[in-house]
């Protein structure tokens, strides 16, 4: 909206500026070499046309926005000195050159040239932003980043919820940004013919709409398309490339994608690491209580889980399923699913008691069976 305003001002400023140069000269009654008729439409429509094709120019430039109104003045200061600097070497190429530029003509060229470098200027700073670079030979001055730094939400973040719980706990103080091509994916996703991919996609507008109304975090909408992105790429590609350019965090809970944007050298938060990483730590030796769910793949062991989904894994634990027993951790594993713990229930005496009556009376009731097949044989 700011740029089709300055566009609007710099074509009214062009007719302004040709107007008032050519009703002075017409009206100068001691210039001996007034303008004719034909001149006059001549210039006003040379001038108009120069407009135009400045402003075609700058149409067909690749697009960004600007985030803050700094930016303009800081393009028109820029702008000013520029012209400033062009005026002296126009007088000097009319001076050399013969180019028979006097008065309002030459006045009239000055100021054009002026506004048309002032428009360009500020054109570049609002379509880069605030990512600005001064480069001298051989070394570049890079932009550094103040405060804090934005974070980056991914589609599947989203989706998954969890990030509304973060934000909750007041553990991000960051504001959270949204691109338009996630929300135009979450969007897609809901009004999709697949059922589930529905649920999926109306669940993260519902996540998102969450967030917004949350008064312990600012969530931002960004229309800003990605730098040296294809309009039709993928949204991953997308979401490495806007995030290069904000210089902001990442957060998904895609492998795939945390690896590509580490390779791209953009900062991820990954919000399966952090869950691994607040998950319960256990020391071999350490007792533990687990209620057993289901028996395991091995002889005599049950399956249990924690609160936080961390699966353990009871030896001698077969027997107790449905029950809430105490256990002595024995190690752990971290996996690329998450952690294992490996525990053993330790039998107490009455119940070693009562495995050894069992086992005898097993041994007893295979004995017997042998000898009635003995005596039937």
């Amino acid at each position: 909206m700011l740029l089709n305003v300055i566009r609007g001002i710099f074509i009214i400023v062009i007719f302004a500026a040709l107007f008032v140069s050519i009703t002075s000269e017409a009206a100068n009654p001691t210039n001996p070499e007034k303008l004719t008729q034909n001149q006059i439409w001549v210039v006003f429509i040379g001038g108009l046309t120069v407009a135009v094709l400045v402003l075609f120019i700058d149409w067909v430039l690749p697009k960004k926005s600007l985030s803050a109104l700094a930016g303009v003045f800081f393009g028109l200061i820029v702008g000013i000195f520029f012209s400033w600097a062009l005026s002296l070497v126009l007088d000097m190429v009319n001076d050399v050159f013969k180019l028979e530029l006097v008065g309002n003509n030459l006045k009239l060229t000055k100021w054009i040239m002026g506004i048309c470098i002032c428009y360009f200027v500020i054109s570049y700073v609002m379509r880069t932003k605030d990512d600005v670079r001064f480069i001298i030979p051989y070394v570049e001055f890079s932009r550094q980043t103040k405060g804090i730094r934005p974070l980056i939400l991914d589609t599947s973040v989203i989706i998954d919820g969890r990030i509304a719980d973060i934000c909750q706990s007041k553990l991000f103080d960051a504001p959270l940004v949204v691109p338009r091509f996630v929300l135009n994916e979450l969007q897609l996703i809901a009004d999709s013919a697949d059922k589930l991919k529905r649920v999926r996609g109306r669940r993260g507008l519902d996540i998102l709409h969450k967030l917004q109304n949350n008064t312990l975090i600012e969530v931002q909408l960004d229309d800003t398309p990605p730098p040296g992105v294809d309009v039709n790429a993928p949204v991953d590609q997308k979401l490495v490339a806007f995030t290069k350019n904000c210089d902001g965090k990442l957060v998904t809970n895609d492998y795939n994608l945390s690896k590509v944007a580490a390779v791209r050298q953009v900062d991820v938060i990954n919000i399966n690491d952090l869950a691994n990483s607040l998950k319960t730590v256990v020391l071999p030796g350490e007792p533990m209580t687990v209620r057993i769910i289901k028996a395991g793949e091995e002889s005599q062991q049950g399956i249990g889980y924690l609160d936080d989904g961390t699966m353990v894994v009871v030896e001698e634990g077969k027997g107790k399923i449905g029950e809430k027993v105490q256990i002595t951790v024995t190690s752990a594993l971290q996996t690329s699913a998450g952690r294992m713990i490996f525990g053993k229930y330790e039998r107490t005496a009455r119940e070693n008691n009562n495995s050894d009556r069992n086992d005898d009376n097993d041994q007893n009731d295979r004995q017997n069976n042998y000898r009635q097949k003995k005596q039937y044989s």
